[in-house]
């Protein structure tokens, strides 16, 4: 079996930036996952770098220049998909959904801004999944048994026994075959022209009259629905699309980068460009728990050409905001580095502020964007996960108004979201409460918006950022 130079416990590198110097960091070892095989761990490292890029260079290119306008109000970023997507989970129907209510979001979104928007999927790639804790135990025929926690399906399996929760590094080369599987039928897709999502008359609009939705409110959503064929004509006249590709868009993939074995196995030189692209995906980013200036992300993600992405909580203090900026964006290029915002709606008026003072007066270039799902989980009585669409309105209304004071640009939101009817967060025009959550409540993980929440959603963030 060949070492991997985690397993080697390595001195500290100083040399200059390479793929592979995040494994020199201080943390590489207690953030990363602990492969029992280094034989196997190699093999599946070889051939991921063997396999062919699951995006292109001038695909990254051409979202970091739309972020570049985003920054400058000139675009809006609407981001959103799975907390975790499983292999198994692979199929048409999900996929399509998924797409559909991104685009159907983001047209009622190109509607109220008055702007173009760019369609950033959280899937083709978010297999693997942070935990706050490294094992799990449960009771098992009498017996505690501790486990490996489940990592996404890029790591390891859900099932909770020995074999399944081994992590498994051929599952990284499962997740590059589902990844390329689910970009095919994207592209497919999009290619076919995918028309009728831009008609409201086939959209799910009951939630406009749940006995929960005010008079004024479905007023404001049935003038907006009726109006929404103005943003397929708006975007025409701004020359965003042709007339006889009017169903056509762009549209660019996201994850987590939690798998640096991974991330690091897809990252290569291409011909008639400068320096290094993660071609696993378009926008990788940072979460919370791996933003460590010192830490392996912060090292790999500086290196790649790629726009990055990092979740900033309420507790990030401001001068530490500015080293992880030129950590990651030393050139203070435009375009480079996505803010991504999760503060929860009690605590984003306290802390907000300040960040975004602290930015503007270094003169930072940053796309800011609000990420309202992640701060808001709550436990109901019976100990379901959930959320509520209150909440996360409540924090993407704040996020504006916060924007808005600072003299900021607020360019794009982050959601958790599917196309099914599930029923996993509370509230919205639908509906759903507490009692209603076991009725199709199906993620592993974090609770999801479903198709009609999201959509309502889409319509608040338009009114609401429309009318500022």
């Amino acid at each position: 079996m060949s070492d991997h130079p985690l397993n080697a416990q390595p001195e500290r590198d100083t040399a200059p930036w390479t793929p592979g110097s995040w494994s020199s960091t201080p943390g590489a070892r207690a953030t990363q996952f602990q492969y029992p095989d280094n034989g196997a761990l190699e093999t599946a490292r070889t051939r991921l770098k063997q396999l062919p890029p699951l995006v292109t260079s001038w695909e990254i290119e051409k979202l970091r220049e739309q972020i570049a306008q985003a920054q400058r109000g000139e675009r809006f970023i609407l981001q959103g998909g799975d907390c975790a997507e499983m292999l198994e989970l692979c199929r048409s129907d999900l996929i399509t959904n998924k797409l559909k209510i991104l685009l159907q979001m983001s047209l009622v979104l190109i509607h109220g801004l008055r702007m173009p928007v760019t369609r950033v999927g959280r899937f083709a790639g978010q297999y693997a999944k942070p935990r706050s804790s490294p094992t799990e135990t449960k009771e098992i025929d009498g017996q505690s048994c501790t486990l490996p926690s489940y990592f996404g399906d890029l790591v390891n399996r859900i099932d909770f026994n020995e074999i399944a929760r081994t992590p498994d590094p051929m599952l990284m080369v499962e997740g590059y075959m589902h990844a390329a599987m689910t970009l095919n039928f994207i592209r497919s897709l999009l290619d076919g022209g995918f028309a009728d999502l831009h008609h409201p008359e086939y959209w799910d609009l009951s939630f406009f009259h749940n006995a929960s939705v005010s008079d004024q409110r479905r007023a404001q959503y049935l003038n907006m629905s009726r109006t929404l064929a103005d943003g397929i004509a708006f975007m025409q006249n701004l020359g965003e699309q042709r007339v006889e590709e009017a169903t056509r868009v762009d549209f660019y993939t996201s994850h987590e980068g939690l798998n640096l074995y991974y991330e690091e196995a897809q990252t290569r030189t291409v011909p008639r460009r400068e320096g290094y692209y993660d071609l696993s995906t378009h926008l990788p980013w940072i979460g919370e728990r791996n933003r460590q200036l010192d830490g392996p992300h912060i090292e790999f993600f500086r290196g790649v050409r790629n726009p990055v992405g990092v979740k900033v909580g309420p507790t990030m203090d401001p001068g530490e905001l500015i080293e992880l900026i030129d950590a990651l964006n030393p050139h203070n290029t435009p375009g480079k580095l996505v803010l991504i915002t999760r503060m929860g709606a009690g605590k984003i008026a306290d802390n907000l502020p300040r960040l975004l003072e602290k930015v503007k007066d270094e003169e930072r270039h940053v796309l800011w964007m609000s990420d309202p799902m992640h701060g808001n989980g709550i436990t109901t009585s019976a100990g379901i996960k959930t959320r509520s669409f209150d909440d996360i309105l409540s924090e993407l209304e704040q996020a504006v108004d916060c924007h808005k004071q600072a003299g900021t640009i607020l360019g794009g939101v982050h959601f958790e979201l599917t196309g099914e009817d599930v029923t996993e967060c509370i509230g919205g025009g639908s509906g759903i409460t507490e009692d209603d959550l076991g009725k199709n409540y199906v993620s592993l993980c974090d609770p999801r918006l479903n198709y009609q929440q999201s959509l309502e959603l889409g319509f608040l963030l338009a009114q609401k950022m429309g009318s500022e």
